[in-house]
C-alpha cells in the first residue's frame, strides 16, 4: 500500500468501487452492489467473508473475529500499523475480486 494513501484511497482507486455512509457509522465500500467492507474512522476495518476465508485470515493472524459479532462471518482489523493496513487491503482485495467475478456472471 502506498505510504501516502489511506485505506479508503486504495479501495476507491479500484475499478467500480463506490463508497457510502455505513448504517452503523463510518464509510462502506461496495462493488457490484455488494459490500467489500467498511471503515469506522481510520482505526477499524470490518469485512464480511465466506466462513472458510474468514477462518484463514484469522488463523494467519491478519484479522480478528468481528469486534461485536465474533461468531459471524465477519472479521475486524484494527489499523494500528502499516502492516495492519496492508492486511485490511488484502482482505478487501480478496472480497473485491470474488464479488466482481460474481457480478460478471450475473
Amino acid at each position: 500500500m502506498d505510504s501516502n494513501g489511506t485505506l479508503a484511497d486504495v479501495l476507491l482507486a479500484w475499478e467500480g468501487v463506490t463508497s457510502q455512509p455505513h448504517r452503523f457509522g463510518g464509510i462502506e465500500f461496495r462493488v457490484s452492489g455488494k459490500e467489500i467492507g467498511h471503515l469506522h474512522g481510520d482505526r477499524l476495518f470490518d469485512a464480511p467473508l465466506p466462513r472458510a476465508e474468514r477462518d484463514a485470515w484469522i488463523a494467519a493472524g491478519k484479522a480478528e473475529p468481528h469486534h461485536i459479532y465474533p461468531d459471524s462471518g465477519w472479521v475486524s482489523v484494527y489499523l494500528r500499523t502499516k502492516e495492519d493496513e496492508a492486511h485490511a487491503a488484502g482482505i478487501a482485495r480478496a472480497n473485491y475480486e470474488r464479488l466482481r467475478a460474481r457480478g460478471m456472471e450475473a
